[in-house]
């Protein structure tokens, strides 16, 4: 009995308690994946933002971050799993794109609320 009580103690401990909310967690990993915060290309909300404006070959031009809080689920996940110019690869785990893709939703019902 001594046993089985100290090989469940961790598991109800756990299930007990959280030391971040899921919406803590997701918003830490929007703000910094992997070193460089999603934030800083699709702005705070997903929103989508200009990243930078220069000039090549005498022609102005512009890097965009695109809007991603109104993509649907696998969209999202393909995007995040595929190469893309001027996006980093992150190898997220599904998990964290499941975190990143309730980050962004919850962003949005914010919004609608106020």
């Amino acid at each position: 009995m001594k046993y089985i009580l100290f090989l469940l103690l961790p598991v109800f401990v756990s299930a007990q308690s959280s030391f971040i909310t899921q919406m803590e967690y997701s918003s830490q990993l929007y703000k910094n994946p992997r070193g460089i915060g999603c934030q800083h290309c699709h702005g705070e909300k997903g929103e989508g933002r200009l990243v930078a404006k220069y000039i090549h070959k005498k022609e102005q031009k512009s890097f965009q971050g695109p809007q991603i809080n109104n993509l649907d689920f696998a969209k999202f996940y393909k995007a995040l799993n595929m190469r893309k110019k001027g996006m980093p690869r992150y190898f997220l785990t599904k998990k964290e794109i499941q975190a990143l893709y309730f980050y962004l939703q919850s962003m949005d019902k914010e919004e609608v609320q106020q």
